[in-house]
């Protein structure tokens, strides 16, 4: 059986480029500004012993579809380690088939969400996008608390960035993951733009210093 082929969209190689420590720190200052928890961490594997000894080991938390937590190593924390309530592992035996609803209800809802964005500004705001918008209502309000962990490379100075970049950058990468994974193209059909945080002490963000993820 021949491999599948796949098909390669042109990606803005600049925005796999960590930002200067002095733009994440205006960033940071943003976003505690508008409502955020901000740590600025200097590797993957700070954010990961930060993160996980932060987690409740009596929540259920769900662990976003995110190649920051794979390389990272925190949603394997999460899923696979056994000290955690991970949603994905209780649910890993359900047929989407016969469950879907459950499945998208439960995961909309959890009481963690931890996960990544596409890109963070300079002025404090965290844009996602997504082809079918699963993480997005956990992110905007579902979770009673949410954690994004963000290299460094996913900062930038405003909106209009912000947005080339999801088109430019992190949609080509997802598109050949999705292709690898899936065996289907991906797509930017929904934008979450939070740009502040109004719920004391739900939202997190950790800033690593270090490009990780796209």
């Amino acid at each position: 059986m021949s491999e599948k082929t796949i098909t390669a969209l042109p990606a803005d190689e600049t925005f796999a480029v960590a930002a200067s420590a002095e733009s994440v720190e205006r960033a940071a200052e943003a976003l505690r500004g508008n409502g955020f928890a901000v740590h600025i961490v200097d590797t993957a594997a700070d954010a990961r012993e930060l993160v996980t000894a932060a987690l409740p080991t009596d929540k259920a938390i769900l662990a976003s579809t995110s190649e920051t937590l794979r390389l990272s190593g925190i949603q394997e924390d999460i899923d696979a380690s056994g000290r955690f309530k991970s949603i994905r592992a209780e649910q890993a035996d359900w047929d989407p088939r016969v469950r879907n609803d459950d499945m998208r209800t439960t995961r909309s809802a959890p009481d963690v969400v931890v996960g990544s964005v596409h890109a963070v500004t300079e002025d404090g705001r965290l844009v996602t996008a997504s082809a079918s918008g699963s993480q997005l209502a956990a992110y905007a309000f579902g979770a009673g608390r949410a954690v994004w962990v963000v290299g460094a490379q996913k900062v930038v100075a405003d909106l209009d960035t912000a947005l080339r970049r999801v088109e430019t950058y992190a949609l080509p990468k997802e598109d050949v993951r999705a292709q690898h994974a899936y065996g289907k193209r991906s797509v930017v059909a929904k934008i979450l733009i939070n740009s502040r945080e109004v719920v004391p002490q739900r939202s997190t963000v950790v800033l690593v210093r270090e490009a990780i993820g796209f």
